[in-house]
């Protein structure tokens, strides 16, 4: 069975990425599609109406099967080598892990807020929202790359520094784009 778990890993690796592809697209696609409320109306209604089908197809044909299939191959490589349970790391991943379930499941109930015409989040912070993926993935990749080597007190700090620099940035954006306007 152990033979098996590099091929079941690098379909995990395939599908955490089809899953973050989606999961950066569809809260862009949220972004624009919440800056159409700034069109005149005829021009609104078509904007809106094609990205809640963009959104909805994004959604339900790659960005929550590569989740599930993610998930899946997963739980298959702890079954391969259970001994992973018994590393740290892998319990410091899993966290991140369950808060990009979490983030996963916000995402879907915005875009069903947005297909009700539910505008709850600003384009700006749709654009920090987004950022989100950006700094679980990071955490996430250079817990499994690093594993015990990792001094979790300047990872912790490197990631809060990370998520400044980021946040910064789109603020920064925010402003570029208000002057160019």
């Amino acid at each position: 069975m152990d033979k098996y778990y590099l091929y079941v890993l690098s379909v995990h690796i395939i599908f955490v990425v089809s899953w973050m592809a989606g999961l950066f697209y569809s809260v862009r696609l949220f972004i624009y599609h919440t800056e159409a409320n700034d069109r005149p109306e005829l021009e609104r209604e078509i904007l809106q109406k094609e990205f809640i089908k963009i959104e909805h197809k994004l959604w339900n044909i790659i960005t929550t099967p590569a989740m599930v299939l993610t998930v899946l191959a997963g739980i298959s490589m702890i079954c391969i080598r259970p001994g992973l349970l018994l590393t740290p790391w892998l319990h410091v991943k899993l966290t991140f892990v369950v808060l990009l379930l979490v983030y996963h499941f916000i995402c879907q109930r915005i875009m069903n807020q947005l297909k009700k015409g539910v505008f709850k989040l600003s384009s700006f912070k749709l654009r920090l929202w987004n950022e989100v993926a950006t700094v679980l993935l990071v955490a996430i990749v250079f817990t499994v790359v690093l594993k015990s080597a990792v001094d979790w007190l300047y990872g912790l700090i490197g990631l809060i520094i990370f998520s400044g620099v980021i946040m910064t940035a789109v603020k920064l954006y925010k402003n570029y784009r208000q002057k160019h306007e």
